[in-house]
């Protein structure tokens, strides 16, 4: 593959946070898309958790199915994709129509994302692909951070047809960008899909999976209902909270660069120390989550570590298989959505069974189980087995 340049990088990092902000732009506004399409909120909530299931069940299949086609041709037609479900969208009141226009993009989701990690690696020297990749995850977090806000807003000062049509445009923009100023990106070496899929028979490799949805579910087990940790522990008014969430957001990209020179410099003890130095923020949290200002400085060092985390959960599965990238990351996505599925689950259920402040220690059982797993992960990494 040519060596892409640092508008490409750009270019994929936009473009990820399009199609990211496709995906969770619509949480804030899922009452108003209720009413839109005259169905109840939970129905609204199948554009959501639709999407999401359609990113676990293609993050391992669609990536390999692509992977040997031309770069930019199949970003060109992922962007297509979208753009195509971005207008559906807008233009229709029919909600069975809006679900299967969310849901059919939804499928090529794992194909971009995986992409941009793998060309954004592939754009730098070996021992500084974490940075490059890092920079990419900044679009990751604008999108699940910044969309939310931004549509929300665009829907309440003008419409929900023009906060369904900002998700339209960032990807025209993107489309447009990655079809003028992207050059052709050719697969130099084709990998056979056997090739790919005998990674699977690596024991270092769903260690990291396992460790993937594991820390997964210790960031987003909690995250999930910070909301209402803030609303209901902590007694913040509607306007803190909503500046709590920005200030988590802007924390999370602070992270993703921390996270980039982090696992250049030294990956190895950055990764073991993660667990260690979340856990410790959650057990703070815990005992002084009804305090306000305490609450703050923990939500922006949470946000940090969360950042950080992301960058750690697809270096620590990219590395265990180097010889098959895009299946790699595609396995990936579908370890992360696993583990915020089940970290939000069992979330759920410690709030309905012993309340709101216990959510706190889904993360901290998570991250235990998370050290045993990265534990064996680097045990078998050494070779010893």
């Amino acid at each position: 593959m040519a060596k892409p340049n640092k508008m490409l990088v750009f270019i994929l990092t936009l473009g990820v946070f399009g199609i990211i902000n496709t995906e969770m732009g619509v949480i804030g506004i899922l009452p108003s898309l209720a009413a839109h399409f005259s169905v109840s909120v939970s129905k609204a909530g199948w554009l959501v958790s639709f999407f999401a299931l359609a990113v676990a069940v293609s993050g391992p299949t669609m990536p390999l199915l692509f992977s040997g086609i031309n770069r930019k041709q199949v970003m060109l037609l992922v962007l297509g994709v979208f753009l195509l479900g971005n207008i559906v969208s807008i233009f229709t009141t029919n909600f069975t129509i809006a679900l299967i226009a969310r849901i059919i993009p939804a499928f090529f989701h794992p194909i971009y994302c995986s992409l941009a990690f793998t060309v954004a690696a592939d754009s730098v020297d070996i021992k500084d692909a974490p940075k490059a990749v890092s920079k990419v995850f900044i679009g990751v977090s604008a999108g699940m951070v910044a969309g939310v806000p931004i549509v929300s807003f665009i829907a309440n000062s003008a419409s929900i047809e023009m906060a369904l049509a900002f998700f339209a445009l960032i990807n025209a923009i993107v489309f447009i960008a990655t079809l003028l100023l992207v050059p052709s990106l050719p697969v130099q070496q084709r990998l056979t899909y056997g090739s790919q899929v005998r990674i699977l028979k690596k024991s270092i490799v769903w260690f990291s999976i396992i460790a993937v949805i594991l820390l997964n579910s210790a960031v987003f087990g909690v995250y999930s209902y910070l909301a209402e940790y803030l609303k209901t522990v902590t007694n913040m008014s509607a306007n803190s909270i909503s500046i709590m969430l920005i200030l988590f957001g802007g924390a999370n990209i602070i992270g993703n660069v921390a996270a980039g020179r982090l696992l250049a410099n030294n990956a190895n003890k950055s990764i073991i120390a993660f667990p260690f130095a979340l856990g410790t923020v959650y057990i703070i949290l815990f005992l002084v989550g009804q305090f306000s200002v305490p609450m703050a400085v923990l939500t922006a060092i949470w946000g940090v570590l969360a950042g950080i985390g992301g960058n750690i959960n697809q270096y620590w599965i990219s590395s265990a298989a180097p010889e098959a990238p895009d299946f790699a990351n595609g396995l990936f996505l579908t370890s992360a959505n696993l583990g915020t599925t089940a970290g939000a689950a069992v979330g759920g259920l410690f709030i309905s069974s012993m309340g709101t402040q216990y959510v706190v220690w889904v993360g901290i059982l998570s991250l235990i189980l998370s050290v045993v797993a990265i534990s064996l992960r680097n045990y078998f990494a050494g070779g010893y087995l």
